[in-house]
């Protein structure tokens, strides 16, 4: 019985971390890995500690108390956890258990010293690393100091620091178990961490070394800055040797010291050259045994290597897979879609299914392949100048991968080409009946799928769907709506850049494209205005909806059938229902199918309702799209006019004429698209959600929703065999929680550096937030961070601040004054409604949201592309 509450370390495999926790798992498989030596040891499995934690039924209470507590109240944790400390540490080893420590440590040498190491079920796990929650102690030397220590260990499962990571990481206490690492003390000469892949950059073909005199501790606790190597291929690239002027030593009769370092050592490097590049090569075996990059802690003694930690390095993005060893540079998806959060499975295989170019997943996002547009010198060209004036960001992180010589390969003109160069025509006339046309397309292609899919079910649904996927592509890449789109840009460039220079005015197109006609997001952002108008009449309505915000509806849209019930209740119902039955196909992060919509969670849009409510008068719709209108005709009869006084006035203003008139004939088109494909993918839902409840009522799946979490195909064989590998399911969502703390970068390379660019401008104050000007103007108001569009409370003349926005943000823009996201470029669907709605705005603004915090005035500088936070 006795032998299951000990494991030597040359036992235990790297499976096996529920038995030997993350830590004991980890150095249980480093034990295994040829020419990697471990220090000797011992493992006290997680049965010691369920045991220990059965000897003490007042945890049970302390656990329930604990999960009842708020995270941010530090002061209940503190007592809390300081409680069951004293608890754990008060309790006596029982006899057996530590006769099987005693003779572990008979085996190796009782009187020797050794490291004493937590190792809880969750840490060094592929997703969260946990580094220093728990305790490790050093040099502790004697049987009764080691038995103290160990209880010690399990104790430190509650540290006020381990208990609030896991509340934050949504990890229940219960599920977590302490072994503890009994391992050979080893006195080093020098000792530090060593990162098989750059822990800032990424890139996985460099590694860092931190190196320090003595044990790893003065480097852990940050006592000395420590020598840093940097290694790739073979060879050191660059270095920084620190002074270091102390130490942690080992102590003879047990504990630690910190002890200076004589002045003429301070200087020296803790390791030469050559030793920094035998260690990464060891990193690098580590590393290809464990099948991910890792973060090392190592020892030398005696000129010799000793490993006594490796883990996971959680932070970086993943590379997308190819399969090949060719260098790949990849463009996020996200950030031209405005959607950087992860997505799950079926939301990222319908995308690739339906995207017009081949689409590759890392870290639950889609990034396209860039590298052969990059390799001609034609398509370069093309491509660098359509994505500069989009996002410079990512122009700049380009420039940077095309500026290391040897990384894209160099190709012939004969590449495929890029996208129309700037300024040049397309081949269309400027006639509002070819957006009409396209518009009535669209509409008569979903009405078909709708009337087509209703009679499909089981493996007949994925073959239709198969199908209908491809004539959503047609639909996409149809020349006549490619050409519509890029007129009305073009249109917008040359405005922009013709009038910069003839009249020395900056982003011109932002005020002429007011009001534009057509454009389907701005117009859902109105319509809203109008369901305000319904509502407002009625007191009791509102007061209902206001409790609406509060109230968790088992099923979301029953809150519209209490309606009926009051006062103006109906009318609120159908005004509501008739906009869900235009727009209730959208939501926050619509690209990914898995998403809620609006029509499945209709109270999202409440709180947005009822701040139109407070802040509009009636009729706010109407008025707001004439004012435009008007000033855009005003703005339109200024320039007109001052061009004409110039030289050559008359052509310029002839051509100038006819590129507003384009522009407002196809700008607005520019979100139709975008819609009709978010309209389709309601309906690819609605029969998928139906087809998963068959499965939840044949006993396949526990919910509807696991579907989420497989991809199309995988979902195809499920319906088929009616078989479904339950574990798939939950691997899948434990790595969708992951993927959220991850941020995708905008551009990405196939050795892992990620890029996200830098604005070359000196432009702007000193200490203002540098972006990329989308809308002209300059507005000064209380900024409200928001993040969850489902939490906006906005009144009038507030500046939105967000990570991101796509069409379904429009209803919140008709109530702010000013618009400031982290993500955006100048057609990106943020963009073109604070336009439409002449709101100044700046976008790709690095970090804003942390930044700035809610509350606080700023000024946005709209036309120059900057954000001022003032006193």
């Amino acid at each position: 019985m006795s032998e299951q509450y000990v494991l030597d370390l040359q036992e235990v495999a790297e499976t096996q971390a529920a038995v030997v926790g993350g830590k004991g798992a980890h150095l249980g498989g480093l034990s295994r890995i040829e020419g990697i030596r471990v220090p000797g040891g011992f493992c006290v499995t997680t049965d010691a500690f369920r045991r220990i934690m059965a000897e003490a039924p007042s945890i049970d209470d302390h656990l329930d108390q604990l999960s009842r507590v708020n995270p941010d109240d530090r002061e209940a944790i503190r007592t809390l956890s300081a409680r069951m400390r004293r608890t754990i540490e008060g309790i006596a080893i029982p006899g057996d258990l530590a006769a099987a420590i005693t003779r572990a440590l008979a085996r190796l040498g009782e009187q020797a010293a050794y490291a004493v190491r937590s190792s809880a079920t969750a840490e060094d796990l592929p997703t969260a690393s946990f580094a220093g929650q728990q305790d490790t102690y050093l040099n502790v030397v004697g049987r009764t100091a080691i038995l103290q220590h160990i209880s010690r260990c399990w104790a430190s499962l509650f540290t006020e620091r381990a208990v609030t990571y896991r509340r934050r990481s949504g990890i229940d206490h219960r599920t977590v178990h302490m072994a503890v690492v009994v391992q050979q003390m080893v006195f080093p000469h020098a000792a530090g961490i060593l990162f098989t892949a750059d822990p800032v950059t990424g890139d996985r073909k460099v590694a860092t070394v931190d190196a320090g005199f003595g044990l790893g501790e003065a480097l852990v606790s940050g006592l000395v800055n420590p020598d840093v190597f940097t290694v790739r291929q073979g060879e050191v690239v660059a270095k920084t040797i620190a002074a270091k002027q102390c130490a942690v030593q080992a102590l003879p009769a047990g504990g630690t010291r910190e002890v200076a370092i004589d002045s003429r050592r301070q200087e020296q490097p803790a390791l030469t050259d050559a030793q920094a590049v035998r260690l990464v090569e060891l990193g690098r075996r580590i590393e290809a045994h464990f099948g991910r990059p890792q973060d090392i802690e190592w020892c030398l003694v005696d000129d010799g290597f000793q490993i006594v930690q490796s883990r996971p390095i959680t932070t970086l993005f993943p590379i997308p897979e190819t399969g090949d060893q060719e260098n790949h540079v990849y463009l996020s998806v996200g950030h031209q879609q405005m959607m950087t959060d992860p997505m799950r499975p079926l939301g990222i295989s319908v995308w690739q299914l339906t995207a017009m170019a081949p689409m590759h997943e890392a870290g639950g996002r889609l990034f396209v392949d860039a590298t052969r547009r990059l390799a001609s010198p034609a398509s370069r060209a093309a491509l660098l100048d359509v994505v500069g004036r989009g996002d410079p960001l990512i122009r700049d992180a380009l420039e940077t991968v095309l500026e290391r010589d040897d990384f894209v390969p160099s190709l012939p003109d004969a590449g495929p080409g890029g996208p129309p160069a700037r300024g040049a025509s397309a081949p269309i006339a400027t006639d509002p009946a070819i957006v009409t046309e396209l518009i009535e397309r669209s509409r008569t292609s979903i009405a078909a799928l709708e009337h087509d899919i209703r009679t499909r079910t089981g493996p007949a649904l994925f073959d239709f769907l198969l199908e209908t996927f491809e004539e959503h592509k047609r639909v996409l890449t149809d020349p006549l709506s490619m050409q519509a789109i890029m007129a009305g840009m073009e249109a917008t460039w040359w405005l922009n850049d013709t009038l910069r220079e003839w009249l020395g005015e900056k982003n011109a197109a932002d005020t002429l494209t007011l009001s534009a006609p057509d454009n389907v997001t701005s117009e859902m952002g109105l319509a809203l205005l109008d369901v305000a108008d319904v509502i407002r009449p009625h007191p009791e309505v509102v007061a209902f909806l206001r409790g609406v915000e509060d109230i968790e509806y088992a099923e979301d849209a029953a809150f519209l059938d209490e309606l009926a019930k009051l006062a103006g209740g109906t009318e609120t119902r159908d005004a509501i229902e008739s906009y869900l039955d235009r727009y209730g196909m959208r939501c926050v992060g619509e690209i990914d199918i898995t998403r809620p919509r609006w029509r499945e969670r209709p109270t999202t849009l409440v709180p947005v309702i009822l701040d139109n409510v407070r802040n509009f008068e009636p009729g706010a719709a109407e008025r707001r799209f004439e004012q435009g209108r008007q000033k855009a005709r005003q703005k339109e009869q200024d320039v007109l006019s001052r061009l004409r006084a110039l030289p050559d006035g008359d052509r310029k203003a002839d051509e100038t004429k006819r590129m507003i008139d384009r522009v407002r004939t196809f700008i607005g088109y520019r979100e139709y698209p975008k819609y009709g494909i978010i309209s389709r993918y309601f309906v690819y839902k609605r029969a998928l959600l139906a087809e998963a409840e068959r499965l939840v009522q044949a006993g396949v799946l526990p919910e509807q929703e696991d579907i989420f979490y497989l991809t199309f195909h995988e979902l195809h064989d499920v319906v088929r065999s009616h078989q479904v590998d339950d574990q798939l399911i939950q691997q899948r969502k434990d790595a969708f929680r992951s993927y959220h703390a991850l941020t995708p970068p905008r551009v990405l390379t196939s050795d892992g550096e990620a890029l996200t660019g830098a604005y070359r401008r000196d432009d702007a104050p000193a200490g203002a937030l540098i972006g990329l000007p989308v809308s002209a103007g300059t507005i000064e108001g209380r900024a409200r961070v928001i993040l969850d569009m489902a939490q906006a409370d906005l009144e009038a003349g507030d500046i939105l601040v967000t990570a991101f926005t796509d069409p379904s943000w429009s209803p919140l823009f008709v109530g702010i004054a000013g618009l400031v996201t982290e993500v955006g470029g100048l057609m990106t669907h943020g963009a073109v409604i604070a336009r439409e709605y002449g709101l100044p705005a700046v976008v790709g603004v690095e970090r804003a949201t942390r930044l700035i915090r809610d509350g606080q005035r700023i000024r946005v500088h709209g036309t120059d592309g900057y954000v001022e936070i003032l006193p």
